[in-house]
């Protein structure tokens, strides 16, 4: 075996090839290195571990193609933004009418998916909604491209993207699918409810029980697998989520901060200048939340749930654009 991966290793320079976009850039970029000593350990470690090929997961990697466009878009997240334009990029009217009309038609999906889960149809339907536009933008990037991409050519992010790279190569043999057929996000989010491939082994369900978890096409499965997702994170249901409060003096600003975790009770947050509303139980934890709002700031209380929903994209901002859509596809229509 050794002996083999020295072979590879005298070709995997190779391996990474440039894709088209890097032809297309008007204006010269600084070298994007690749790590080739760790695509050589990948390979050996997906050998020992998990008794691939070490040849035909060189053939693989040889067919994926390093993207300058894919480091130029992890690098730009649009949870950058401040609240004032992240906001009007999710609550939008074809957005709203769209979960409302996925919701009509996927009734009885999201109410067996809420008595077996306990989480809202309206939660799933925002989750579609944000991450796909209800399916109808599920990515165009070959998977393989950016996770190798962002394994091997991507020190920021590198440990991540190869324990990611060895999920999904992973998922790809269990559910015998080509590895270099698969399309999605820019990060290596598929399907649409955008999971990503550790995600995809974790939590995907098969809901209607046909021997196939299918996050493409199938909303049986899909709807299943958000709520099966929500749940395992920790949902509870009938609780509530977020809600906008007022501050005053300065003494709130000590509570402020980058910790998502809810860890103050009512009586702390009062005793810091933030009304409470009165029906808040002394023992509901909240994290408070600052954003920059069109009219200045904004405050919000978020709780347990709002926690839970972080857990699918670590943004503040992500999850208030959940909250406020699912708020906005299931109030009645005038």
């Amino acid at each position: 075996m050794d002996q083999t991966l020295r072979k590879l290793s005298l070709i995997l320079p190779g391996l990474l090839l440039w894709g088209a976009v890097q032809a297309n850039t008007p204006q010269p970029e600084p070298e994007i290195k690749v790590d080739i000593e760790a695509i050589r350990e990948f390979i050996g470690e997906m050998v020992r571990r998990h008794e691939f090929d070490a040849r035909d997961l060189e053939s693989v990697l040889r067919q994926a193609k390093l993207r300058r466009d894919i480091i130029r878009a992890i690098s730009r997240p649009a949870e950058s933004k401040p609240w004032r334009e992240y906001r009007p990029i999710f609550l939008t009217p074809r957005r709203i009418e769209g979960g409302r009309r996925f919701m009509q038609e996927n009734a009885d999906i999201l109410q067996r998916a809420n008595v077996s889960f306990g989480v809202p149809g309206e939660i799933i339907t925002a989750i579609i909604g944000v991450e796909t536009f209800y399916g109808r933008h599920k990515g165009r990037y070959p998977v393989i491209d950016s996770l190798a991409t962002l394994a091997f050519a991507y020190p920021p992010r590198a440990r991540f993207f190869r324990g990611e790279l060895e999920q999904y190569l992973l998922m790809t043999r269990e559910q015998n699918m080509d590895p270099l057929k698969q399309t999605g996000s820019y990060a290596g989010a598929m399907g649409m409810p955008q999971f990503i491939s550790s995600s995809f082994r974790a939590y995907a369900v098969d809901f209607d029980g046909d021997g196939k978890r299918d996050l493409w096409q199938n909303h049986h499965d899909v709807i299943g697998s958000v709520a099966n997702y929500f749940k395992r994170h920790g949902w509870r249901s009938g609780e509530p989520i977020a809600r906008r409060v007022k501050v005053k003096g300065e003494g709130y600003r000590a509570l402020l901060g980058r910790e998502l975790k809810p860890r103050w009770t009512p009586a702390q947050l009062r005793a810091a200048g933030v009304e409470v509303p009165a029906d808040v139980p002394a023992e509901r934890l909240a994290t408070l939340i600052e954003l920059e709002g069109e009219n200045g700031p904004e405050y919000w209380l978020g709780w347990h749930n709002f926690y839970v929903i972080t857990r699918y994209n670590h943004s503040k901002l992500y999850a208030m654009a959940v909250f406020q859509l699912s708020q906005a596809i299931s109030a009645p229509t005038p």
